[in-house]
């Protein structure tokens, strides 16, 4: 198994997809820098409405289109109850990894692998998708029923 491994260099940054429509609680800063009160965390970057499945819909922090190929980035996801977690994906191959515990504004961060690089929309998407099944099982661990 390869350990997640996440590079914020100059050299391969990547530039924010921010949502031009986010209020933000400052004239002179980012929806993302000045939430407005109780708004939620990743709250000024964009939600993906392609990715909505069963409830579920992703939203990015670091734009994913690239003709060459897009190999990492930073992204979240809503749960149908509104609660949010984040994710950090690169190209690689490993199981899923907590990065960050859950707090009170999210139910954790976690870092995926992905075969392919993503490109567009379409392969943002069915990344998203595939690390569906993984972020439903964390978010019940997170809430737990009452049976």
């Amino acid at each position: 198994m390869t350990p997640f491994v996440f590079s914020m260099s100059k050299s391969d940054g990547k530039p924010l997809k921010l949502d031009p429509t986010a209020a933000s609680a400052s004239a002179d800063l980012p929806a993302f820098l000045a939430r407005p009160a109780n708004a939620p965390v990743y709250h000024g970057f964009v939600v993906i409405e392609e990715t909505r499945k069963d409830g579920w819909v992703f939203g990015t922090i670091s734009d994913y289109e690239d003709p060459n190929g897009c190999e990492w980035g930073d992204a979240f996801v809503i749960a149908p109850d509104g609660t949010r977690a984040g994710i950090v994906w690169q190209v690689d191959t490993f199981e899923p990894q907590v990065v960050c515990p859950s707090s009170p504004e999210r139910w954790g961060v976690y870092g995926f692998a992905h075969p392919t690089p993503v490109r567009n929309t379409a392969d943002f998407v069915k990344m998203c998708h595939s690390f569906l099944p993984e972020l439903q099982r964390r978010h019940a661990m997170a809430f737990p029923r009452e049976s």
